[in-house]
């Protein structure tokens, strides 16, 4: 178990107020985000047939949830989602939409082999959002123009979550500082990845890492594990801001632009996946069927948790934790829900 117990720690608003809160963060913030980058909320699945490769993989190694039911065939598979990076790419073809649109929605998981802390939870909140764009916008500037505008949204809730609770909101950057995985290890190439993130974080205060999945030069390891079959490796990113009220980095949002047939079989190869090209929806991209598009997904409770200067997630949605954390957190004044 690991848990960061800040000193002196008070929460400034009682649990009742912090639940208020809350409903207010989550309902605003999904609209600006859905005005900004011209999204449309749309239902989603909490579960995916395994047979379809739906759901997210994320570094490969995470067991998720599964399950038969009565009416569907004995080896009919189903799986609680990690994430809806990839049913979300081919929603869009699905339902219709057009060059430049895009949908969002309230994504809920289970991640089981989650390691807890102050951040992780085994129950996962977030807003998934996919927007289609032409093949040509498949560029670094498409993906730092999208960045700069949900951390524009993200002030945006902040001055009006401040204007309510002005002494309980925590304060952010004004600006997004974007760096390369590569460009971290350059300049600390003695540090682990998890300590380049914090090194930056701490100096930029809002920092956008791009390039995660791939191998980097000097180590030859990749800077963090990324599904090989959902971002492109060399057009994604992760949205990390520096909260003082533990002295560590919180990550945000983990987005970027999808892979192309082409980055597709080039990852899987390098992750080796081939075998993954089998499944439908691999099949479908593989053979031009799904749009380009750009996509992530934004931490619904982590949000809440920064702008609320929570100091454990926990206080902002209602989960399972180890016994001994929820006594740590008691005595430190966390009002776990």
């Amino acid at each position: 178990m690991s848990l960061i117990l800040p000193e002196d720690y008070q929460p400034t608003l009682t649990i009742r107020d912090t639940e208020a809160a809350i409903v207010f963060i989550r309902e605003r913030f999904q609209e600006i985000l859905g005005q900004k980058l011209n999204l449309q909320r749309m239902s989603a699945p909490l579960f995916v047939e395994k047979s379809t490769g739906l759901n997210d993989n994320l570094n490969g190694v995470e067991r998720p949830v599964d399950f038969d039911a009565k009416d569907l065939p004995e080896d009919d598979t189903i799986e609680i989602v990690h994430s809806l990076a990839k049913w979300k790419r081919l929603a869009l073809k699905k339902y219709g939409f057009g060059m430049h649109e895009g949908l969002y929605t309230n994504m809920n998981a289970i991640r089981r082999d989650e390691d807890l802390d102050n951040f992780h939870s085994i129950y996962v909140d977030q807003w998934d959002w996919e927007k289609i764009i032409a093949k040509k916008e498949r560029t670094e500037d498409t993906l730092k123009e999208t960045v700069t505008k949900i951390f524009a949204a993200i002030k945006q809730i902040e001055a009006e979550c401040a204007a309510r609770y002005p002494a309980s909101t925590y304060r952010l950057p004004e600006k997004v500082h974007f760096v390369t995985t590569q460009e971290l290890e350059d300049t600390w190439p003695d540090l682990s990845p998890e300590e380049r993130e914090d090194k930056i974080a701490q100096k930029e205060k809002a920092v956008f890492i791009m390039k995660i999945g791939d191998k980097l030069k000097r180590s030859g390891e990749p800077h963090d594990g990324r599904a090989p079959d959902y971002d492109d490796w060399q057009l994604n990113g992760d949205l990390i801001f520096w909260y003082e009220p533990l002295d560590q980095k919180i990550e945000i949002s983990s987005m970027g632009i999808r892979v192309s047939p082409e980055s597709l079989h080039e990852q899987l190869k390098k992750a080796d996946c081939l075998d993954r090209e089998k499944l439908t929806f691999h099949k479908m991209l593989l053979d031009g069927k799904l749009p380009y598009t750009i996509g992530g997904g934004i931490g619904q409770s982590r949000l809440c948790m920064l702008l609320l200067a929570k100091a454990h997630i926990g206080e902002v949605q209602a989960s399972v934790w180890p016994q001994e954390m929820i006594e740590q957190c008691q005595k430190h004044q966390m009002q776990i829900l």
